[in-house]
């Protein structure tokens, strides 16, 4: 055997055979422990293999031009020959499918001829005068050879069924290697009329790379199609990017050099420089990344989302028990991950049939009114579950009526790009309003397919998250009335005894002015009791029946009287207000409405209350420039008992003022933004209407019944 070579390429030529002829050599050992299984090839694969492992040794060990190397690689090109025969004869096609004997057999005389020549010129002296003639042919048998077979090849594979197909994929791949690699080879070596050294010496790892695809082929993972995940194609085009980025750059900067003199450096710094910005400045851009991803998804996968990568950030980003923020922004990060969106809001239906906001997820500058959608807007997603592209509703496309539905405060804020609806059990949850990605699109059918079905997943975990709180509340509840329980009766006793005693205090006192005054103070004492008790037994009750005429404004005055020593409180407005309520009840509710609005206030910033008539129904605001509540506390806190911001407070307040109201035939709305103060409006009916307003409760139908269900 000759030593290693010394030149760079001839050493890594070395290196390369002999690679590919251990790859070789080790796939043939593992064919020959196959050979038993019906795997592509058999036993002409498994001498295929063997003869290229020897080729490489000896081209390793007398070099790739000379005549034992030769002869070998002839034998190797017959034995791969005798492989794509045998995949021919697999399933029949060697005698029904065109001519692939006849071109076999062409094949075979042109390697005969091809050894012929080699011998021949070995024999001839140099300098000979047909030396050259033999040399263009011993250069174009090897081009004639490598044609021929991969159209077999390419006959080969086209022509397979389906499943036959995937079988042989990856040996076709590998068959289709040698030749493609051996028809540029030899066509470079008769264009320079001498082998090529470079090429010469990469044809050791074609053999190394043809063992790898016939390992894949023969492998199991020949049963499973190549697809690479969204993240390794993205991270593989990334990389191809930057590496033709590099080329060019190296292209760029030896086509500078040549410029000499000292407009060379100047150019090749001014160069390096402009190169260097752009690359700061593009590379680094959400724009690109965004448009890269998108062209990626659409042109190298059958479908836009990797839906297992999806749902798995899906599950971790709602399933995050250590996470700070609460669910409803989790839901909203979860919808907004899925587009890219960097921003998006969560409405959730109220008690009314309306949806409002229940939280914000990075998109603070919106401005969401009270009642963000009406009835309307919900009994649309409702029936139709259907996904809004505000792109189309601006352009004026209404394709199930959405643009007579949709508030005019989201359609006008160009940020605003989707609405995609959350539905449980055919009830609307919520809706989660999308701001724009940084690559604006328009949706299509695999955005809303996936939405919607992970608009229904969160639909579930909100109702349910819904239902733990409630039935942590009844658990509260229950607690709180069994206490109450004892109270009550302890107090009735006492009432029923302090009776008792001043009735008797009227049959047996001798002393009148004794008499008359433990009468007075037993019956202030008495009436106060019943009146406690009265009090706490009216909650949660009609109380229609006992309502009274009052006058809106007289009662806010008396509240303002009461409390004008502690605060500044005034009275902006004072329409004729008459509502049907309790006179000390509302007086209660008001009480502690302004008393809220006080300790909310600084020193120096008066409350004001406006007490007004609209319709069928008389209003009281109390308004207060304090620190006001966020989205989140409004909806989810304040009107929840045993919840307070208050040290020592029991939570029970805001809830107890709706209540009342709701016991007088009314309703309490809150609006407050943090930073800039809170109003509570406290409706009630009018008296001029009262009437009207219980005939319309009397004379509901119940087809108007069964909708308001079905809307709650």
């Amino acid at each position: 055997m000759t030593s290693i070579p010394a030149s760079g390429w001839e050493t890594f030529g070395f290196g390369a055979f002999i690679a590919g002829g251990f790859a070789c050599a080790v796939l043939a050992t593992w064919s020959w422990h196959r050979r038993d299984r019906d795997t592509p090839g058999g036993d002409a694969l498994m001498i295929a293999l063997s003869v290229t492992a020897l080729w490489s040794l000896l081209a390793a060990a007398t070099g790739p031009d000379g005549i034992p190397a030769a002869l070998f690689e002839t034998l190797r090109n017959l034995s791969w020959l005798a492989v794509v025969y045998r995949l021919f004869a697999r399933d029949g096609r060697h005698t029904r499918v065109g001519p692939i004997r006849p071109v076999v057999a062409a094949l075979v005389l042109v390697e005969i001829l091809h050894i012929g020549l080699l011998l021949m010129a070995a024999r001839l002296s140099a300098g000979h005068a047909a030396q050259d003639t033999i040399f263009h042919l011993a250069a174009m048998f090897p081009v004639m050879f490598a044609i021929g077979a991969l159209m077999l090849v390419h006959n080969l594979y086209v022509g397979s069924l389906g499943t036959a197909r995937a079988a042989i994929r990856w040996s076709a791949a590998g068959l289709a290697a040698i030749w493609i690699y051996d028809l540029n080879f030899y066509t470079v070596t008769y264009l320079i009329e001498r082998p090529p050294v470079e090429l010469a010496s990469l044809r050791g790892l074609v053999g190394l790379f043809v063992s790898a695809l016939l390992a894949i082929g023969n492998g199991r993972a020949a049963q499973r199609p190549f697809l690479p995940s969204r993240d390794v194609a993205f991270q593989s085009l990334s990389l191809l990017v930057i590496g033709i980025y590099l080329v060019t750059m190296v292209a760029a900067a030896q086509s500078l050099s040549y410029l000499g003199g000292d407009a060379g450096p100047l150019a090749q710094i001014g160069f390096v420089f402009t190169t260097s910005v752009l690359a700061l400045v593009v590379l680094p851009s959400g724009r690109l990344r965004g448009w890269l991803k998108v062209t990626v998804a659409k042109h190298l996968f059958q479908h836009r989302y990797d839906y297992r990568a999806e749902w798995l950030r899906f599950t971790r980003t709602v399933g995050r028990a250590d996470s700070v923020l609460p669910l409803e922004e989790r839901v909203i990060q979860a919808v907004a991950d899925i587009t890219d969106s960097p921003a998006g809001l969560l409405l959730t239906q109220g008690e009314h049939g309306e949806l409002s906001l229940s939280a914000r997820w990075q998109w603070r500058t919106i401005d969401v009114p009270a009642t963000a959608m009406g009835a309307p807007a919900v009994r649309f997603f409702e029936r139709d579950g259907f996904i809004v592209d505000l792109d189309q509703v601006r352009s004026g496309h209404s394709q199930r009526g959405e643009c007579g539905v949709l508030p005019a405060w989201l359609v006008e804020d160009e940020a605003a790009w989707a609405v995609v609806p959350l539905i449980h059990f055919d009830r609307l949850v919520g809706v989660v309003v999308l701001t724009r990605p940084p690559l604006a699109r328009q949706l299509d059918w695999e955005d809303f397919d996936l939405l919607r079905v992970v608009g229904q997943q969160l639909a579930s975990y909100l109702a349910e998250h819904a239902g733990q709180e409630a039935l942590l509340d009844a658990s509260r509840f229950d607690e709180f009335n069994r206490r109450i329980a004892f109270v009550m009766h302890d107090i009735k006793n006492l009432a029923s005894q302090l009776t008792l005693l001043a009735r008797n205090a009227e049959r047996h006192a001798d002393n009148p002015d004794f008499r008359a005054d433990m009468l007075v103070t037993l019956r202030n004492s008495g009436e106060k009791l019943n009146a406690l008790l009265a009090r706490l037994s009216r909650y949660g009750a009609n109380q229609l029946d006992r309502l009274d005429e009052v006058d809106a404004v007289d009662v806010a005055r008396r509240v303002i009287a009461s409390l004008k020593q502690q605060h500044a409180v005034v009275l902006l407005e004072a329409h004729d207000c008459r509502v049907i309520a309790q006179r000390d009840t509302l007086e209660q509710v008001l009480t502690h409405l302004v008393q809220n609005a006080i300790d909310a206030s600084e020193a120096n910033a008066p409350v004001y209350l406006k007490v007004t008539s609209n319709g069928l129904h008389g209003s009281i605001e109390v308004i207060d420039s304090g620190s006001g509540m966020s989205a989140d506390f409004v909806r989810n806190r304040l009107f929840k008992p045993f919840v307070s911001t208050k040290a020592g407070g029991f939570g029970i307040g805001a809830f107890e003022a709706r209540e009342l109201v709701r016991a007088m035939q009314g309703r309490l709305d809150v609006e407050s933004r943090e930073g800039l103060g809170s109003r509570f409006i406290v409706r009630l009916p009018l008296l001029a209407a009262a009437s009207l307003l219980r005939a319309f409760d009397e004379g509901s139908s119940p087809t108007s019944s069964d909708s308001e269900q079905k809307v709650a």
